[in-house]
């Protein structure tokens, strides 16, 4: 279960470096490409850390669906991506997937 909730954790640090990157233009702005690198270290680490009991496939499937959803809902949040129903609705079905993959996992062991 504790790898679980580090791959869950490191999803939204995914998301924490996906959006600071995009904010750092091109590492030409500081405070961003710090938070870039910071988030970066322990997405990664905490994805590999998971992956010593998780399936990589599992682990990696789940840990950029968590990142790519937060990332688009928090960009949608801010203004920066347009909101759309259609929009909303494929993220719900990336999240049930997500969910789906953890119970997948699951039942396999």
């Amino acid at each position: 279960m504790l790898a679980w909730i580090v791959l869950i954790v490191s999803g939204v640090f995914e998301a924490v470096w996906a959006t600071a990157l995009g904010r750092s233009e091109g590492f030409t702005k500081l405070w961003p490409s710090v938070v870039f690198a910071g988030a970066l270290v322990v997405s990664m680490g905490g994805l590999a850390w998971a992956m010593r009991e998780i399936p990589t496939g599992t682990a990696y499937a789940v840990w950029v669906g968590i990142g790519a959803a937060l990332t688009v809902i928090y960009a949608m949040f801010t203004g920066t991506e347009p909101v759309s129903l259609l929009k909303i609705l494929l993220l719900l079905g990336l999240v049930a997937c997500v969910i789906g993959l953890k119970f997948v996992s699951d039942a396999g062991h």
